[in-house]
This record gives structure tokens, C-alpha cells and sequence, in this order.
């Protein structure tokens, strides 16, 4: 049975009518039972991940650790829908009792799973490898005082930018806001951009600016819930966005629309603050033409806490509520997503700590760099305290308001001031309390 200190202290992540059913809970998911009678234990495994060329499927990587472990098999299943259709699967499976053990969850939605009583708390067990991942991968998968299960893959903010065309401009990579904002008026002077604000990402990027500008959104305080997403760190970003934006230092254009990828081929785009995971296939436009090989990836700059960005996405594998074998569901979980070198292949920025190899594409896209080794540094480099809470779905507001400000309507400080009542009224229609 957890203790009562522990079930007060997370007291604030459920609703208080929900205190008793939580302490259950908690006492349900700290042990199991050894296999009898030479039996193996059976884990599912349900997952969203490809199965591509030149990839090491899950089912491969899987079978290695089925002939490895015969006392503990391990059964995978593809979903092929959306991660929002695969949620659902998922909780309708947990009411009828037939969930599997394990399944992939994006960081922003495993807050509100765990609150809607979906996922078990395997606080004790997933200490055991923490020491295996970086503190800000690790974070993703916390609820409070509960952790849920383990990081997968991150997406730290990273700075890409075309070196040809920096280096034709006489531009040193920025290694503070304040050098991309004095970047972003020399390459305006000459038709070009280092930036483009990409309104349709708001809800994660401009959350993941804020966390590396050293901002905590989410955090609680007895049995409350604390909302600041209007802190120093996040009014740094409006200002430094604003300044762009009304000096038409920056190029205005969603990230998944064309004139984001016209502007990237015709190299009047030559700078992104983006997603780790965009190294995957943010240059496929350019395969072939004169800028391939031009950019590299950097460090995010400095937006005022030092060498630290942000997430912006990432998931990773929680347990399920009424998991019968969480220890060992648990340690196949671990070796699973400390298989760096099968994961990268997949596409994804490893949450694990290591270093996996750049593939042949990267290492042509990217002009020779090492690509994966940049991003192993961002991934450690996460800031170590910006959990998401429940609700952080209904954040996507926030790309609304943002379409504001590319029109002019609206100001980067109102997305920010969007994201706090939106966080507030999230939180108090689950039930949960929150500090005024």
C-alpha cells in the first residue's frame, strides 16, 4: 500500500472524491506476482510506431527480447489510426478490462489518462531506470508526484539554419535571442528570413520557448494545482516575437501550410526554430537542387536560462490500468526504449540517453554533420521541470489565437494569457482544484 504522505502529496492530481479510489489504485500497482508453475508471464504492447523500409520494427526489436526472456513474452500490436483514435481504443479496452499492459502516449496526453483513472502509478518500479533517460524526457511521463511509465522519444526545440546562406550574410549561428533577433533584421535587409512564426504550432513551440526561457506552466502545492503560463520566461518569448512580427523580421506562415515549404525551396527561408523530430524530413524539398547540404542543426539560443530548451512533443509508453504484471511490463519497457540505435531508425529522437548513429540521409541532408549527436545534446538540455497537467489538449486554443497575431488582430501575449484561462477552466471542469 503506498503511503499516506504519498497518496497526500498527490492528492492535487485527482479529484479530491477521488482520493480513496487513487490510494487503491496505488496499492494494486506496486507489486506482482512471480510467474507459477513455470508459466510466462504474456505483456501486451500496443504502439503507433512504422514499420517503413531500412526500420527496425517493434516486432523485430521485440523478437530479440522474446528469445531472450522466455519467463516474460511480450505481444505487439499496431495501431494504424490516430493517436487521439488509439486514446479512445484505449480507454474503452480498460473499462471492458482487455487493455494491454503497455501502450504509447504522447507526454501532453498522459496527465489527463491518469486522471481519468486509465493508466497505473509505477512510481517505485520506473525509478529503477530513471538514471537511463534525461531528466526532461523523464519528466514527461510524471503526474505529479506519479510516474506513469517511460520516455520514448522527444522533440527538444532546436535551431536549423542554412550555413551557405549565413555565411553569405556574414551571420554567426545565434547563440542567444538576442543574436537571432539582431540575425533576423540583417537577413530581412536582404530579403531573407531566420525565422518563421508558425502560428499553427503554437500550443507546443510556444510552450517548449517558454520552458527554455526556465518557465514551469504546471506545478502543485498541497492539494492544488499552480497554472503559470503568463511567467517571465513566457512574456520574454511575446516580446521577442512581437518585436519580429511588427518589424516584419520573420516570415508568417503555418508550419504544415505551402508557403512554409515554398519559402524553405526558394531560400527566403533560411533559419526555423523547430522540433527536434523535423530533422527527419524538414529538407526532403531540397534533395536534389543546390541547397542540399547546406543547413546544419544548433543548439537552441539562449532565451534566458542558460543552455536549456524545451519540448515540443514526443510520447512515450505508459501502463495501463489493471496491468496484472507491472514489474515486468515495466522492465521490458525499459529495454525496449534503450534500444537507441532500432528507435532512430524509426525516425525518432531517442529519449534514452546515448548517442545512435546518423543515418546516410541525415548525413546528406545535413552537409556531413552528425545530426543525431546535436540532438542527443538538446534532448539532455530539456528543461528538467515543465510537466504538462490535465487538459493540456484544450490548449490547442492557443493556435487559434495565434492565427490572430499573423493578422494582426492579436498579440503573442495573448496566446500566452489564452493558455492560462484555457489551463484553469481544463483543470477545474475535471474536478480539479486549482490555486487562484
Amino acid at each position: 500500500m503506498a503511503s499516506t504522505s504519498r497518496i497526500i502529496r498527490t492528492a492535487a492530481v485527482v479529484s479530491v472524491g477521488a482520493l480513496s479510489a487513487f490510494g487503491l489504485a496505488a496499492c494494486s500497482s506496486g507489486s506482482s506476482d512471480a510467474p507459477t508453475g513455470g508459466e510466462p508471464v504474456t505483456i501486451e504492447y500496443m504502439h503507433r510506431l512504422d514499420n517503413g523500409t531500412d526500420m527496425a520494427t517493434v516486432a523485430e526489436i521485440t523478437e530479440r527480447w522474446n528469445e531472450a526472456n522466455p519467463d516474460i513474452q511480450v505481444k505487439t500490436t499496431k495501431f494504424d489510426g490516430a493517436a487521439t483514435d488509439m486514446i479512445l481504443k484505449l480507454e474503452t479496452d480498460v473499462k471492458a478490462g482487455n487493455a494491454p499492459c503497455l501502450a504509447q502516449v504522447g507526454y501532453s496526453e498522459a496527465p489527463q489518462l491518469f486522471v481519468k483513472g486509465l493508466l497505473e502509478d509505477v512510481t517505485a518500479e520506473a525509478e529503477k531506470y530513471e538514471s537511463n533517460y534525461s531528466a526532461g524526457a523523464f519528466a514527461g511521463m510524471r503526474v505529479g508526484d506519479v510516474v506513469v511509465g517511460l520516455p520514448q522519444d522527444v522533440g527538444p526545440l532546436v535551431y536549423f539554419y542554412n550555413a551557405s546562406a549565413f555565411e553569405q550574410l556574414g551571420l554567426d549561428v545565434p547563440a542567444t535571442i538576442e543574436d537571432l533577433a539582431a540575425d533576423s533584421a540583417t537577413a530581412a535587409a536582404q530579403g531573407k528570413y531566420v525565422t518563421a512564426f508558425t502560428a499553427d504550432e503554437a500550443t507546443h513551440w510556444l510552450a517548449a520557448q517558454s520552458a527554455a526561457a526556465g518557465d514551469t506552466w504546471f506545478s502543485t502545492e498541497g492539494e492544488e494545482w499552480i497554472v503559470d503560463a503568463e511567467g517571465a520566461g513566457s512574456q520574454k518569448v511575446a516580446a521577442f516575437w512581437q518585436n519580429l512580427l511588427d518589424n516584419d523580421l520573420t516570415l508568417k506562415a503555418d508550419r504544415w501550410g505551402e508557403p512554409f515549404t515554398v519559402a524553405l525551396n526558394d531560400g527566403s527561408l533560411i533559419g526555423h526554430v523547430g522540433a527536434a523530430w523535423e530533422a527527419g524530413f524538414l529538407l526532403d524539398s531540397l534533395d536534389g537542387t543546390e541547397a542540399e547540404g547546406q543547413w546544419r542543426v544548433a543548439q537552441l539560443p539562449d532565451f534566458g536560462a542558460g543552455q536549456m530548451t524545451g519540448p515540443d512533443g514526443g510520447s512515450g509508453v505508459a501502463v495501463l490500468k489493471g496491468c496484472e504484471n507491472p514489474v515486468e511490463a515495466m522492465k521490458f519497457n525499459d529495454w525496449f526504449n534503450t534500444q537507441i540505435d532500432d528507435l532512430a531508425s524509426q525516425g525518432l529522437v531517442v529519449a534514452a540517453n546515448g548517442t545512435p548513429e546518423s543515418s546516410e540521409k541525415m548525413l546528406r541532408q545535413f552537409g556531413g554533420q552528425d545530426v543525431l549527436a546535436e540532438l542527443a545534446t538538446a534532448t539532455a538540455n530539456m528543461n528538467p521541470d515543465f510537466p504538462y497537467a490535465p487538459g493540456f489538449s484544450t490548449l490547442s486554443a492557443m493556435t487559434e489565437t495565434a492565427a490572430g497575431v499573423t493578422t494582426g488582430d492579436k498579440k503573442v501575449a495573448d496566446v500566452f494569457a489564452t493558455a492560462q484561462a484555457t489551463a484553469v477552466k481544463a483543470l477545474t471542469d475535471l474536478g480539479l482544484p486549482v490555486a487562484e
